[in-house]
């Protein structure tokens, strides 16, 4: 049987992972309603967070296809992906076109030398304009350098909600054959009675874990075949060999894996048996056979502190309290998240390296699920020195917006250091390009939401370092500091809302140095939340008008990192998110500005 392998690439929310569960459907390898996004985090966003792998078949050909994720902060997900793959469906909306993501994973894949094939998705909505997508898609190819065999891409039009694909945008189609046929057509077979005579040489592009098997690698294999109880060699980038042993081997059918007896050179399959096995490592028939080539991540744009949580209502929620389990946490987490990095060598916290904001907030919102509290200092940029200049990473922004809006999206910008690099008129929007230090980035995209008044959409991607931009000024607002511990009452945020908008609601219990609002004026505010109204026998509840309070704005993690100070730290438990002063009473806060 041939064997082909793909990758579904697009930006998020461009319908990739809808377009994988259509195949799967339209092939009998799963059921109705069955998706790819099986982890709760991603039914709830509606996005792809985890790169996962299927397989079809088609006309006697086995199709593996890894569906990867479209946000900018899981790129080292999309990267180890590319190097185990033929060819790449690009997936592009026919209204948006190409977008931040697109561009990001289409110039990884042309780097490496594939051949995409373009799938212009979403055909059916109202403001689709299918042909200009496909000549802003050719323009991107030459923008980013693509040789003439790349640049003759095939491409084919697709409603994936619906399964339908066409060759044409007049062809007559009920379901997605064209694009099967296509895949058939222009990916190169993986498999080959040549490499399969070889010896074995495989490489793992991810990592999974099974309560009896322990850790497995998911890889594709390159050269040979791959047996149960065969004695392997497993060689690091760097050269230095250890022996181990595959115990099961299993291959995919649909979303199911299947234990095999034998699996040959091509295909993507899972071994287990082999408990220290990282991402990137080359398992080999014997020690005297060259290693596979590492596979190269983006480094990490931000950085911030975990430490152990010592608030005073610590140890009330969670299950797991101590340094000792955030930090055997925190190395699990490195054996699969190869975009993540950790310092463990202070004693009283971890420095955490990420790729951005939401990278860093999926793993905290991970833990909590998982029963860990813990707090967090707010995110830092990552600046080096390079040949005497200090660089700091940089950002591209995409942003549409209604016209009436470009001023306060312009100026916001410009005070963060922001240029625009490009400006344009769309269908009903202008599309904004602007180029941003990630330092002035962080903490904008809740503002942008405020001053768009949710009509706005903004995407980015990191472009890499670039020299120091200077001083930026991020936040014109102050905090609203509870100076009591108790619980909050009605009364009190009632007449405390009109310095400002609160993060709590009343009835909520605070403590002293927790935050529960901001302040208009820009100056920390110490308040008393917990004040009650004093009665008189005069008076009574009853007599007053009634307490309107406005609803607080809900801090969720991302919000949470966006809008933290640099003396603040936001904890984080299984049931509740706050923030808080790391000084907790207003002396020592006092003490330490001095």
């Amino acid at each position: 049987m041939e064997i082909r392998n793909i990758a579904i690439i697009a930006h998020v929310d461009h319908g990739k992972t809808r377009l994988t569960d259509a195949l799967l459907q339209q092939t009998g390898v799963a059921a109705a309603g069955v998706s790819m996004d099986s982890n709760d985090l991603e039914q709830e966003r509606g996005i792809t967070i985890y790169s996962k792998n299927a397989s079809i078949f088609y006309k006697d050909t086995k199709i593996n296809i890894v569906d990867t994720p479209g946000h900018a902060d899981f790129g080292s997900e999309v990267e180890r992906i590319l190097r185990s793959i033929d060819s790449v469906l690009l997936v592009v909306d026919a209204q948006e076109g190409p977008m931040p993501q697109t561009k990001f994973v289409l110039k990884k894949s042309l780097e490496l030398g594939i051949k995409p094939i373009v799938v212009i998705n979403k055909i059916d909505k109202p403001a689709a304009r299918p042909e200009w997508t496909h000549n802003a898609v050719l323009e991107l190819f030459m923008d980013l350098g693509a040789n003439d065999e790349q640049l003759n891409f095939a491409t084919v039009f697709a409603i994936a909600k619906q399964g339908i694909a066409k060759l044409k945008l007049t062809d007559e189609s009920n379901d997605l054959t064209p694009l099967l046929e296509t895949i058939l057509k222009e990916v190169p077979v993986a498999s080959s009675l040549e490499a399969t005579a070889k010896e074995l040489r495989f490489q793992p592009f991810n990592l999974a874990y099974d309560n009896f098997l322990g850790r497995l690698a998911i890889g594709r294999l390159y050269e040979g075949t791959i047996k149960p109880g065969m004695s392997v060699f497993i060689k690091k980038p760097t050269g230095e060999a250890r022996s181990g042993k595959i115990t099961k081997n299993f291959s995919f059918k649909g979303l199911e894996r299947i234990e095999a007896d034998e699996a040959s050179a091509g295909d993507i399959v899972m071994v287990a048996g082999l408990p220290d096995i990282f991402i990137g490592e080359t398992i080999c028939q014997n020690e005297t056979q060259e290693a596979l080539p590492a596979i190269n991540i983006d480094e990490p744009t931000i950085s911030l502190n975990f430490l152990v949580n010592n608030s005073p209502f610590a140890g009330r929620e969670g299950k797991f309290v101590t340094t000792r389990q955030i930090r055997e946490r925190l190395e699990r987490e490195l054996e699969v998240n190869v975009g993540l990095k950790v310092d463990f060598s202070a004693s009283e916290y971890f420095k955490v390296y990420g790729r951005g904001e939401l990278h860093i907030a999926i793993l905290l919102e991970n833990m909590r699920r998982e029963g860990y509290e813990l707090q967090v200092s707010q995110p830092q940029v990552i600046i080096k020195e390079q040949d005497g200049q200090k660089l700091e990473p940089f950002e591209e922004l995409t942003i549409d917006v209604p016209s009436d809006m470009v001023g306060a999206v312009m100026d916001k910008l410009s005070r963060r250091k922001g240029s625009m690099v490009e400006m344009k008129p769309e269908q009903s929007h202008m599309r904004l390009m602007f180029e941003i230090p990630t330092r002035g980035f962080l903490g904008y995209r809740s503002e942008f939401v405020i001053d768009t008044r949710g009509e706005g959409i903004l995407s980015s991607r990191v472009v890499g370092f670039k020299p120091y931009a200077g001083d930026i000024s991020r936040r014109s607002v102050g905090s609203m500091i509870s100076m009591m511990t108790g619980k909050a009452l009605g009364f009190s945020l009632y007449n405390l809302q009109e310095r400002g908008v609160l993060y709590i609601d009343a009835g909520v219990e605070v403590y002293e140095g927790m935050v529960i609002g901001n302040t208009s004026k820009g100056e920390d505010l110490s308040v008393n939340p917990i004040k009650g109204k004093q009665l008189t026998n005069m008076r009574s509840k009853s007599t007053d008008e009634a307490i309107n309070l406005t609803p607080p704005l809900d801090l969720t993690l991302e919000r949470g990192l966006e809008i933290m100070n640099a003396d603040e730290y936001l904890e984080v438990t299984p049931k509740s998110i706050r923030l808080r002063k790391q000084l907790l009473t207003a002396v020592d806060r006092t003490r330490a500005n001095r």
